[in-house]
């Protein structure tokens, strides 16, 4: 009996059975049309997350919020936020009404509320004395968000936290890329006007890290999973809303406060 020898590659073989031609081009379009169809949803959900439609969620379960064209988390009914000393605060610290704002310096869309709710909270009832704000982080994001935090309450001890807090909020670029480097964070030291030993020793030290887990913690407590998100005395808001719907939550905790 002469033995048989099998050899030559899939394609001699497809080319020499019908059966098998059939049933690899039956393969070939379901593959295809398998990876289109994925190719499409992930398409999509990309274009959804670049026009601000939904908000990435992160591995943790957390998301980094949205603006007013974003479907929010839950909202809490009812929030009690505790203010520490150590708490930069903005405006009159007596004032009646207090704002908590819980936000991480990499998040687009606290950069969002950054830009245009606050602004205008600040100068109808903050700098009238109607109510004072407080800042509290939620950190999240990363390392860079972590280190961020730290490097504005290192800020805070030369008493130029609100001036490296705003730094921060406009020199984004992108989350976890580098931006909010070691280097790139003692780089901004020096140009809000800090002295750079004093601040750079803090940061290498790390000496708010314990504040900034206190202020996670706090948000947690409170409902908050999201940033941002604030609280309006008694009230949550969560996202970078319109300034109106800021307004009318200070008017009417302030009308309570009289």
């Amino acid at each position: 009996m002469t033995e048989k020898v099998i050899c030559g590659t899939i394609g001699d073989v497809m080319r020499s059975n019908p059966v098998v031609q059939v049933l690899g081009a039956i393969a070939i379009f379901v593959v295809g049309a398998t990876m289109g169809t994925l190719y499409t949803k992930v398409t999509f959900l990309e274009q959804q997350v670049k026009s601000g439609t939904v908000a990435g969620v992160q591995t943790n379960n957390q998301q980094p919020a949205g603006g007013n064209d974003v479907q929010a988390p839950p909202t809490p009914t009812t929030v009690d936020v505790k203010v520490t000393e150590n708490d930069p605060v903005k405006g009159d610290p007596k004032a009646k009404l207090t704002i908590v704002e819980f936000a991480d310096y990499q998040c687009p869309f606290c950069e969002r509320f950054f830009t245009q709710a606050y602004p205008q909270i600040q100068k109808e009832y903050v700098d009238t004395g109607k109510a004072k704000f407080v800042y509290k982080n939620l950190a999240f994001l990363g390392k860079e968000s972590t280190d961020a935090a730290n490097a504005a309450l290192c800020a805070k001890e030369q008493n130029k936290f609100w001036e490296y807090h705003d730094y921060l909020f406009t020199h984004q670029n992108g989350e976890n890329r580098g931006a909010f480097s070691g280097d790139n964070l003692k780089k901004f030291a020096s140009e809000v006007g800090l002295n750079t030993t004093a601040f750079n020793a803090c940061l290498d030290a790390q000496r708010y890290s314990a504040q900034v887990e206190a202020d996670n913690a706090e948000a947690s407590r409170n409902g908050f999973n999201s940033t941002p998100s604030v609280a309006v005395g008694k009230t949550a808001i969560i996202g970078a809303q319109p300034y109106a719907q800021f307004k009318t939550a200070i008017e009417a905790e302030l009308a309570k406060a009289k």
